[in-house]
């Protein structure tokens, strides 16, 4: 079944059952607690219309349908249990808490009944619907498309350990990667895909889903080398148990149906700040365009005046799951600036306007890039984004810089506010440390704080 299959089901049941859960404590409310004739009136219509969609905006909010393959039934009990606590105080401080009445017990008595209604009409229908795709993926009628890199003992014992579970762990093996070219001890019971050196063509080829990392818990660096090589494709990244020293504090005990290994862990935010974080750039984006309006005119003047070409410069960068994305920029250069290929401009780049020098120092040149965040290329916070070019030195340096791809680039980030722009590949690698901080502490609070320093910067113009 498709990912999108699942949700829409998911979906339409919860919209059943909040429409049904509504209608049986408005009834309920009229019946049992206010003691008066139920009629289908104009307030029930619009309660039944879009009380319900609220509870979707809020089961969205909760991340409940961005991967309902991998729900179980702890989970799904903990997301209803959460989203009816929420929700049911809402619509009784919005709706009902100024109704009038006898006795304020029926505050309560209204309360206890919405929550205890909406939570087993709700939960229920849920619950079979989750029971029923896990028990596919333990018979092994459903999962994961997984791939096991390694071809060592190691390897065959971990591969052989999962196969032979009584309950299966969701992992439909398409094949085995080896890593030294050598250890091919798999080749008798999984389909041999090809070397590491190749593991993203291959992730792409076959819709690989999970990747199961087999090796010695010795082999630190390769380890380390291989998942941030892993963290920009968007797959769920396993590693063995004996290898949890090694990652202490970035790995999560992985239960769900039974598995044992250790997940990765690279979201550090919680899905409901992801959608907020995400509310937040396209309001406070469409806010910026509007009130920067006399802005770009006079800047776009400026630009003008300083050098003959046009106001906007657009130029390829890599974005979020390293997908290429064109972002937009107010000219800081002289045309033609890049004839003899890329090249970092210097604080004494001759290359640079005079105009363009004061524009970088105030980061005024980055205010065209709220449209990048409204278009969804970019958030107004997060590692900056650059071009192949750079990014293939820095990798063969550093290989970490990969997971920076794995959330959308920022038009400010922790690297900028604190090191500015970078003019070499060392300046860069040094400034990637700053975003690696970021990503590992990602908060709606961090957000906030790296942009009231950013606006500091623009006001005393002292950006590197």
């Amino acid at each position: 079944m498709l990912p999108s299959k699942r949700a829409f089901i998911l979906l339409t049941i919860d919209l059943i059952t909040a429409v049904s859960s509504w209608s049986s404590f408005y009834y309920f409310r009229k019946i049992r607690i206010e003691k008066v004739v139920f009629n289908v009136d104009e307030t029930f219509f619009w309660g039944v219309v879009l009380i319900p969609l609220a509870w979707l905006v809020l089961y969205s909010l909760q991340g409940t349908y961005a991967d309902v393959k991998r729900l179980y039934r702890i989970k799904i009990f903990n997301l209803t249990f959460l989203a009816t606590t929420i929700g049911a105080t809402a619509i009784f401080f919005v709706f009902l808490l100024d109704d009038s009445i006898n006795n304020y017990q029926l505050y309560y008595r209204s309360i206890i009944a919405l929550f205890f209604i909406h939570f087993a009409v709700t939960f229920v229908p849920r619950i079979i619907f989750t029971s029923i795709q896990v028990k596919r993926i333990h018979k092994g009628q459903d999962g994961f498309k997984t791939l096991l890199l390694g071809g060592s003992d190691k390897a065959v014992g971990i591969y052989r350990e999962i196969e032979n579970l009584p309950k299966g762990i969701g992992a439909n093996f398409v094949g085995f990667v080896n890593l030294n070219g050598i250890d091919k001890l798999l080749e008798n019971e999984l389909v041999y895909l090809g070397h590491v050196d190749n593991l993203e063509t291959i992730i792409r080829e076959y819709e690989v889903e999970e990747v199961i990392i087999a090796l010695e818990s010795t082999e630190h660096l390769r380890l380390g080398s291989l998942i941030a090589r892993l963290s920009g494709t968007g797959i769920k990244i396993k590693v063995l148990p004996d290898m949890y020293d090694i990652l202490s504090g970035s790995v999560k005990m992985n239960n769900i149906f039974g598995a044992l290994l250790l997940e990765v862990n690279a979201d550090r935010m919680p899905v409901w700040q992801k959608s907020v974080k995400r509310f937040m750039d396209l309001l406070l984006s469409l806010i910026a365009m509007v009130l920067l309006i006399p802005f770009y005119i006079g800047l776009a003047i400026a630009v003008k005046c300083s050098s003959k070409g046009p106001v906007f410069f657009l130029q390829e960068r890599i974005g979020l799951k390293s997908k290429p994305f064109r972002i937009i920029k107010f000219r800081t250069m002289y045309t033609d600036a890049e004839a003899a290929g890329p090249r970092l401009s210097s604080s004494h780049d001759p290359r640079i306007t005079s105009v363009g020098r004061f524009m970088r120092k105030a980061r005024l040149d980055e205010f065209p890039q709220f449209w990048n965040v409204v278009k969804g290329d970019m958030s107004l916070v997060g590692p900056r984004p650059e071009r192949q070019f750079y990014i293939d030195q820095i990798v063969a340096r550093e290989p970490q810089f990969l997971q920076l791809t794995t959330i959308r680039p920022g038009i400010t980030s922790w690297g900028q506010v604190k090191y500015g722009y970078a003019e070499n590949v060392d300046q860069m690698l040094q400034r990637m440390k700053f975003d690696l901080l970021y990503l590992k502490n990602m908060s709606l609070a961090l957000d906030i704080k790296i942009m009231l320093y950013t606006i500091l910067i623009v006001f005393k113009a002292k950006g590197k």
